[in-house]
């Protein structure tokens, strides 16, 4: 495809931005970013962190209204030949009016569920093409007219790995009882795992922000940047993918693979991507996990093979740019 100026319009979440606009620029474009959401003086960073506490469909409209300004004043500034959205529902009418107007070529890319962000029909259908992590919500807006393709989560390559030695089985992300439950049988069929969070952390800043103030009874630790959470992953004897009630793949499916880690998912169906038993490995019990595990801290041959196996399909297939080739055959 012919080198082209990119606006890119994305949250900050855990600078995953960067990751697009370095597979954008590897592909030649000229990228400009904006990151809607990003904080600034004390107290705007303040206001930030209370409107990401609050369920998305119940941020105040007055907040839209002051991303919208910013993002329009980035759109002003750069004068793209294509925007690329991440995400981008809380911008409001105004956004979508200025693209219209200007016949501005965009694709937005959905990394969550439609149920949880606040777009109405009328906005999906300004915002197609749209490439979505769901196959449901692919499904659905289709089925509506709605030129959409389901287009996985990646692993970004871009990002250099820290040699970590982590002695426990590792498990990076959010503490729900679900996986809580999970990881202290773990811990009571002796088998060492460690879980890395903030809401997992007994740091005393973590604890008052988070207000966990019960431990959960197994090693913890704090939140990690993602490079060293990449290092952690690929230092363990095993790292644990586990779902809530998510439809679509998380990030930390590709990044696992990617780094070279031997990952243990909770979903059978991650086979439409990786071989299961060959590439990564999949539990439908606590019982078939404990002895996952157990094998994985003894047969380390074992867990090579299937290591370099994931890590080669997700080189393969699975990073952002090879994304990016998905959403220029779209904007085009």
């Amino acid at each position: 495809m012919k080198p082209v100026r990119i606006l890119l319009v994305s949250p900050v979440f855990h600078g995953y931005w960067n990751a697009m606009s370095t597979a954008l620029e590897r592909r030649g474009h000229q990228v400009t970013v904006h990151c809607y959401d990003a904080a600034g003086p004390f107290n705007q960073r303040l206001g930030n962190k209370l409107l990401h506490e609050l369920p998305e469909k119940w941020r105040p409209v007055k907040v839209e209204q002051k991303l919208t300004d910013r993002a329009l004043a980035a759109l002003n500034a750069a004068g793209p030949d294509v925007v690329v959205l991440v995400k981008g529902d809380q911008l409001g009418p105004d956004w979508w009016q200025a693209l219209d107007e200007r016949r501005i070529p965009r694709v937005t890319w959905l990394y969550d569920e439609l149920r949880r962000m606040r777009y109405t029909p009328e906005q999906l259908r300004n915002a197609g093409p749209i490439a979505s992590y769901s196959r449901q919500d692919t499904e659905s807006l289709t089925e509506q007219g709605i030129e959409a393709r389901h287009v996985p989560l990646a692993f970004d390559d871009s990002v250099p790995v820290p040699r970590i030695r982590e002695d426990h089985i590792s498990f990076i992300g959010a503490r729900y009882d679900s996986r809580e439950n999970l990881l202290r049988e773990l811990a009571a069929s002796a088998v060492p795992v460690k879980a890395y969070g903030r809401t997992w952390s007994r740091h005393p800043f973590d604890v008052l922000r988070t207000r966990q103030f019960s431990s959960a009874g197994i090693p913890v630790g704090r939140d990690m940047a993602r490079a060293e959470a990449y290092g952690v992953m690929q230092g363990s004897p095993a790292t644990l993918n586990l779902h809530g009630d998510q439809d679509g793949f998380t990030m930390r499916t590709f990044e696992a693979a990617g780094v070279g880690a031997l990952q243990i998912l909770d979903r059978a169906d991650v086979d439409s991507m990786y071989d299961v038993g060959d590439e990564v490995l999949v539990f439908e019990s606590a019982e078939e996990l404990v002895e996952l595990c157990r094998r994985a801290l003894l047969d380390g041959h074992w867990a090579q093979r299937i290591r370099m196996a994931g890590q080669r399909r997700t080189l393969e297939q699975h990073t952002f740019g090879h994304r990016i080739a998905t959403l220029e055959e779209l904007w085009g």
